[in-house]
């Protein structure tokens, strides 16, 4: 098993382009994933690297052993981790990335029974408003929106990612309600700059009818988070798009109305994402498992609909 870690050092080393970055993603220390690299260049009598104080790139010979390797380290992992985990069940450490708002609102909650289920299996939570690069950054699996997320891939839908729009209560009695999505315009728009593409999206909304018209909202207040937005219009900011899951707490609460019932927007699907691989981790299936369980126990896949007033 230690030639199995100084190689898992050397190609993640190899993926991040750093010793630095291949030690955040396995938890260990630059010191530790460059004495393991230098423990199998010794062993296999070539150097894999070459290194200066700024940059670290492959030699020939760590070009040839990286293509040779590919996703076999992943695939003799899995297999490994299948075999051991027989009898105990999934085991190790899960690194997982959700968009903020839903993760604590909808995936935490289920944390406490998968706990429960699964004593042995540990969850690093990621946080965060952005898409991820599952491989290179190390992620078990991703939760998402939307339509593509790049090859490789592999999507287990979970509930439609339908928008809405809505404001606060106070703002709706001041402004009045909007009788078609061409009003909103006249409005203040509470908008999100993708930290990814770096501009604000625009959004087609659509009927029951299957009519369709863009949902022009005025950029008065633009932030980076989608956590941000949904505070925004709770304070009486103006009109934001919410995907379904995000609007849901304020609805019932009553900290924000519904503007045209009759509208939504269709975003694709929310759905968790792993990389393609031969085998699985039984840690991934579980965790997937789990939550497409907990999903169809809720209901969310109906609650999650846009077309529902």
């Amino acid at each position: 098993m230690e030639t199995l870690s100084n190689l898992e050092s050397f190609i993640r080393s190899a993926e991040a382009g750093s010793f630095s970055a291949a030690a955040r993603r396995l938890g260990l220390t630059p010191t530790a994933i460059s004495r393991n690299v230098a423990m199998l260049e010794r062993n296999l009598g070539v150097r894999l690297f070459h290194r200066t104080t700024r940059k670290l790139s492959l030699t020939e010979a760590g070009e040839q052993l990286m293509a040779n390797m590919g996703s076999s380290l992943d695939v003799l992992q899995a297999a490994l981790s299948q075999v051991g985990n027989v009898n105990a069940g999934p085991s190790g450490l899960l690194k997982i990335s959700t968009p903020t708002a839903f993760g604590l609102n909808y995936l935490m909650p289920m944390l406490p029974a998968m706990r429960e289920r699964y004593p042995n299996l540990r969850v690093e939570w990621h946080l965060e408003n952005r898409q991820v690069d599952i491989v290179a950054e190390g992620f078990d699996v991703t939760v998402g929106g939307g339509i593509g997320r790049g090859e490789g891939l592999v999507a287990v839908p979970l509930a439609p990612a339908h928008l809405v729009a809505v404001a606060s209560p106070g703002y709706v009695e001041a402004q009045g309600m909007p009788r078609h999505p061409a009003e909103l315009a006249a409005l203040d728009g509470i908008v999100i700059r993708s930290s990814n593409q770096g501009r604000v999206r625009q959004w087609t909304m659509r009927n029951a009818k299957n009519q369709e018209t863009v949902a022009e909202l005025r950029e008065s207040l633009i932030v980076n988070d989608a956590v941000g937005v949904i505070q925004a219009a709770r304070l009486g900011l103006g009109v934001a798009l919410l995907v379904v899951p995000d609007a849901l707490p304020g609805l019932q609460d009553g900290s924000l109305v519904r503007l045209l019932p009759g509208w939504w927007v269709d975003a694709g699907k929310v759905s968790l994402f792993y990389s393609t691989r031969n085998l699985m981790p039984a840690k991934s299936r579980a965790f997937i498992d789990f939550v497409k369980e907990e999903f169809e126990r809720q209901h969310y896949d109906e609650k999650f609909y846009g077309s529902v007033p």
